[in-house]
């Protein structure tokens, strides 16, 4: 099988050869790979371990363009930035993570009236990356890969405007106005996507981020869910569905609660499933495994830990179920890799989750030789 007909039966719940791959190596961990020597200067790090999959889009969703983002505070470590979405923001400059939320411009209705909205009313060129999409675009079709558009959903459009607190707070004392942002932030996208894929073409699928969960709980219940987000979930699905996409959705966190919700809004594939975070993809499988297929799901600390004897154990326990039971899977970590996991690690990662499923689903009669 080819990639593209491997990740299109997965995301369908079909028979597959062997497990498509998929993996998401922080910056700084393909530059540790490369001072070793694993990884050469300007190799793509995803065709070196064979990805099925190929993403690209993303559009730029910050309110006001044309703003030059403000230097407040700089040291040797972080930087902390005004933005074009009135948002303060402190990064650190030596490692990769999610910046710290210090103030926002828009903590209301109000603020977001004035400051925002106004800048997503109407299509803006400068916002979609035609060359990278059509690059990425052309590049699996010449391989034969699956490929996927990926960008941000509302509610990751809206907490770097707000702020998740602000956001939050919204959705118990102000609904409408949360529901407002929503809905504005799914037209911006399908608005901005339709100009895109009318000049270069659509994707097989579309790849929705969406994080709305921390430990052990989501961000919300399931009828904040349903009465404020999930409207603008339905219409970016439908329109994916509509382009013949299928739809993938990736949210850190635990977001099991959500996720009977994100169904019904027309999700066809649950990705990451963070273990730390309280997710477990075989109980998830066990409630909604004939509906959706699973993308990730194995514990990244076993990888940090460069332990394979722990990696066999995850591995058997997450991937047999699912294969067995005749589960659309991909193979993932549940977050991305950092650079504490081995070159190799990455290597027997792939090679034995794929040996672990052939085995479970030609036992079970369903591997495509």
């Amino acid at each position: 099988m080819t990639s593209y007909e491997r990740f299109s039966n997965a995301l369908a719940r079909k028979p597959v050869d062997m497990l498509p791959v998929c993996i998401s190596p922080w910056g700084a961990t393909v530059e540790r790979w490369k001072r070793e020597g694993h990884i050469a200067e300007g190799e793509d790090v995803a065709e070196h371990f064979g990805q099925d999959l190929r993403m690209a889009g993303w559009l730029n969703s910050c309110a006001n363009l044309d703003f030059q983002p403000v230097v407040i505070e700089e040291t040797e470590e972080t930087i902390l930035t005004l933005d074009g979405n009135g948002a303060t923001l402190r990064r650190h400059k030596l490692h990769d993570s999610t910046p710290e939320h210090v103030d926002f411009v828009v903590k209301d209705r109000k603020g977001w009236a004035e400051h925002i909205k106004p800048h997503l009313m109407h299509t803006d060129r400068r916002r979609i990356d035609f060359e990278g999409y059509r690059n990425a675009k052309r590049f699996a079709a010449e391989r034969q890969r699956f490929f996927a558009w990926c960008g941000l959903a509302p509610f990751e459009q809206i907490h770097p405007v707000c702020g998740h607190e602000n956001m939050l707070m919204g959705m118990a004392l102000d609904p409408d106005w949360v529901k407002d942002m929503v809905m504005t932030y799914a037209d911006f996208t399908i608005r901005h996507l339709e100009v895109l894929f009318a000049e270069e073409g659509k994707p097989d699928a579309m790849f929705f981020y969406e994080d709305m969960g921390f430990k052990n709980k989501p961000f919300m219940s399931p009828s904040m869910y349903a009465e404020i987000v999930q409207p603008g979930h339905k219409k970016l699905f439908d329109y994916s569905h509509d382009l013949g996409c299928k739809v993938i959705v990736h949210s850190c966190g635990y977001v099991e609660p959500l996720v009977p919700g994100l169904i019904e809004a027309g999700m066809d594939c649950l990705q990451a499933m963070e273990v730390k975070a309280g997710m477990d993809m075989p109980k998830l499988f066990e409630l909604f495994g004939d509906k959706i297929a699973f993308f990730g799901g194995i514990d990244v600390r076993v990888l940090i830990a460069n332990d394979r004897a722990a990696i066999d154990e995850e591995l058997e326990r997450k991937i047999v179920p699912v294969v067995k039971g005749g589960g659309g899977y991909i193979l993932h970590s549940d977050h991305s890799e950092p650079p504490e996991v081995d070159h190799e690690t990455m290597h027997y990662f792939i090679d034995r989750g794929r040996e672990i499923a052939k085995k479970a689903a030609t036992e079970a009669g369903l591997m495509i030789n």
